[in-house]
């Protein structure tokens, strides 16, 4: 049997290896510039099995991923009463079960233990305490040969829940009574590129989230507003939006990984892991073009506290991470990210000290955005094997955003550049938001580690091999669309979330000839196109043409 070691979030480290844990972080993170911190450490003694680790008032968790066959469960410990410090000792029983035993110590704690499906908390006896866990078997992974898609393309929207975007969508998961604090209250519309901007950090989230009883979203009002952000959109507004899911594919229970902003969920998208919030530290108050590598010494981001609702002082937000970018180059395969401009707040790779100081910072990042409007054209065309598509802050749905009725233009143009080009036969298209925005959502997160899931954001697939008008009510993550791209060219896993993650395959027929595709009807269609001209009325750009759009009453 061979077993390795992940974070909470985390990196792998083979059992060989000595290692360490921050404490307040459970994930490592190369902290570069002045700002790097000693931090109270949880050991983990590799040496031989059982494997142990010790903790002195501190949250941390081990995960522990059984390779043949592969499977994981995660042992966290809840620090609040934990002020002493002893060893938890993790065996194999035996093929089916843990053993976790801990010392008398550890009074007052509780172990939280992770399958990656369900999560179970177990008090700690005051003398000493034992349990039995289960062994999950990890999802098995699907061989290259099952798929046709040669091209996976990632479109990234912003700061959107699934009942304030789709609600009412035919078929999908949404209410119009929301949850206030145990009373029910009507929601109401509010427009796309409306001014109300709610609070979504970790904090906001913890106070959401409730214990699980969703009634908490009072508490991401926008301050100063008294207005709570119980609302969706106007179906009118996001007509195009619809017309993709009803052709293709949708899903209502794809669930962001992390419970923060967007920073966070990129990296998420990109690496599978974080622990971070979305606030950036810059000293002087200087300003920052985005989050990473580029920014000024002593810079740093908040971190959450896993479990808690704290947000606490982070690392400079240049963090030595494993990514998709770094195996798919090690394997030869190509990749691109498509982002408004280099240092950019969604230019996620600026954070990954690989990228931003390698030849991909020049290659593989392509500004501005728009040109992926026009590269897959033509015999010349050209499409990565990865692509990654982020938005500028006018075309990205992001709650107060000048004239924020342009993604539902941006969107469907970026699918149509890729549908009418010669690649269309051996693509797969998915279109999520990155987190919900503090937007109210029904839907109570199942909760696998001390990160997540948070709450549910829309995710929509278009493919020539997507089934058409489909609803997935099956349960996705950002580390699905990870695990997809591993399994389509043959990566490995990169952290627990894509580790136990689904592969979206519930969406497509690969065993079906692949569709034609039909252009979506846009307004603005080239890269001069979106200069956001008031002149242009985008109000009724997404007119309903399909008596089946109406949207609901």
């Amino acid at each position: 049997m061979r077993l390795r070691v992940w974070l909470a979030a985390g990196v792998a480290l083979p059992l060989a290896v000595a290692c360490s844990f921050a404490g307040q972080s459970a994930a490592p993170h190369a902290q570069t510039g002045s700002n790097a911190q000693a931090q109270n450490p949880l050991s983990v003694m590799t040496s031989p099995s059982p494997l142990q680790f010790s903790a002195a008032g501190q949250m941390g968790s081990v995960t522990l991923v059984e390779q043949n066959p592969p499977s994981s469960a995660v042992f966290s410990l809840n620090s609040t009463a934990c002020t002493d410090a002893d060893v938890l000792t993790v065996s194999e029983v035996d093929s089916q079960h843990y053993q976790v035993t801990s010392g008398s110590s550890l009074a007052g704690c509780t172990l939280i233990a992770s399958d990656g499906t369900n999560r179970v908390r177990v008090a700690v006896n005051p003398t000493t305490g034992s349990f039995t866990f289960p062994i999950p078997t990890a999802p098995p992974r699907r061989g290259q040969s099952e798929s046709r898609i040669k091209h996976v393309v990632i479109i990234v929207q912003e700061n959107r829940s699934f009942d304030n975007l789709f609600n009412g969508f035919p078929g999908a998961d949404t209410v119009r009574t929301a949850n206030n604090m145990g009373t029910m209250v009507p929601m109401t519309q509010e427009k796309l590129n409306g001014t109300l901007t709610p609070v979504h950090t970790h904090t906001t989230w913890f106070k959401s989230y409730d214990g699980g009883k969703m009634d908490g979203f009072v508490n991401a009002e926008q301050p100063g507003t008294d207005k709570p952000p119980f609302a969706y959109v106007p179906h009118d507004e996001v007509a195009n939006y619809w017309k993709l899911a009803k052709a293709y594919g949708i899903g209502d229970r794809m669930f962001q990984s992390n419970t923060g902003g967007s920073f966070a969920a990129h990296l998420y998208l990109i690496a599978g892991q974080s622990d971070l919030g979305d606030v950036l530290y810059i000293p002087g108050g200087s300003g920052s073009n985005g989050w990473g590598c580029g920014d000024p010494p002593g810079s740093h981001m908040d971190q959450v506290e896993p479990d808690s609702p704290k947000e606490v002082a982070g690392p400079f937000p240049c963090l030595d991470l494993p990514s998709i970018g770094q195996e798919m180059d090690a394997k030869g395969l190509s990749w691109r990210y498509y982002a408004s401009a280099q240092e950019s707040i969604w230019n996620e790779y600026e954070a990954i000290p690989y990228v931003y100081s390698g030849p991909d910072w020049l290659n593989d990042i392509v500004t501005p955005e728009t040109r992926i409007l026009t590269d897959p054209s033509g015999p010349s065309g050209t499409l990565a094997d990865v692509t990654w598509v982020t938005p500028n802050w006018e075309e990205s749905d992001h709650p107060g955003a000048n004239g924020g009725l342009y993604g539902p233009q941006w969107v469907p143009s970026v699918v149509n550049a890729i549908g009418e080009s010669s690649f269309w036969s051996t693509t797969a298209i998915f279109i999520l938001w990155d987190d919900w925005g503090g937007w109210y959502d029904h839907v109570s997160p199942p909760q696998l580690d001390s990160m997540g899931l948070s709450f549910r954001v829309p995710l929509i697939v278009v493919s020539p091999y997507a089934k058409a008008h489909y609803i997935s009510h099956v349960q996705h993550e950002h580390g699905s669309i990870l695990r997809f791209v591993e399994e389509q060219f043959g990566l490995g896993a990169l952290a627990a979330s894509d580790m136990r993650a689904d592969d979206l395959h519930d969406f497509f027929e690969f065993n079906k000839p692949p569709k034609p595709f039909t252009p979506f009807p846009t307004v603005l269609k080239r890269p001069e196109d979106f200069k956001y001209p008031g002149a242009i009325d985008l109000t009724r750009a997404g007119e309903l043409d399909d008596p089946d759009d109406a949207p609901p009453r």
